[in-house]
């Protein structure tokens, strides 16, 4: 059966989302590049009772393969040039139409270069800060998605349910376009820095 949504990058932030979409009830395929990390993930995801719903891949391939079409994939690797790469990959065995998601703390510029060259491929790509730290991103971070908002109606229904709750709502709307998503999360971590200090 395919997954819903894909998840590239398998560090504590990328771990922790996983296995909370997972919790939430969505299928979920792993990829990192090494594979002990995809190991360890489908193996916590063995003991938290979650595996049938996180699936594990080693081939970059056979992971965006697994995934239902338009296909999300939520990339949780190092700013910079990881993220290019990851990207490149991608980008190799995905179709018109699908989306990618940076969900890394990156300058919002390079957010706004990475969707121009998706879109010159076809492809749909969001950046989204993520903010919790790595119980938010288990349990319900706040998360901040922008760029095409075409992108975001076929996201929607999954961040709405993964996002942290609160009284009137979750923790997660559409920013706007470009690399507005990015860019909140970059104001509020400052914010969120200088009030620690």
């Amino acid at each position: 059966m395919s997954s819903e949504i894909g998840l590239v990058g398998l560090a504590v932030m990328g771990q922790n989302l996983a296995l909370n979409v997972a919790t939430k009830g969505f299928k979920i395929s792993v990829f990192n590049r090494s594979y002990e990390k995809t190991e360890a993930c489908v193996t916590r995801a063995g003991k938290e009772g979650l595996a049938d719903n996180l699936t594990g891949f080693k081939e970059m391939g056979d992971f965006v393969q697994s995934l239902q079409k338009p296909r999300r994939v939520i990339i949780l690797v190092q700013a910079g040039a990881p993220v290019d790469a990851t990207i490149e990959g991608l980008m190799k065995h995905m179709e018109t139409g699908d989306i990618i998601i940076d969900g890394g703390n990156e300058w919002y510029e390079n957010t706004e270069r990475r969707q121009a060259m998706c879109a010159e491929k076809g492809l749909l790509m969001m950046g989204m800060g993520v903010s919790g730290g790595e119980e938010g991103a288990r349990n319900g971070p706040s998360m901040m998605p922008g760029g095409p908002k075409e992108a975001y109606t076929h996201l929607e229904h999954i961040v709405t349910k993964v996002a942290a709750q609160v009284d009137d709502g979750p923790c997660v709307t559409y920013i706007g376009p470009g690399g507005s998503g990015n860019y909140v999360k970059m104001v509020h971590n400052g914010i969120e820095y200088g009030d620690m200090q």
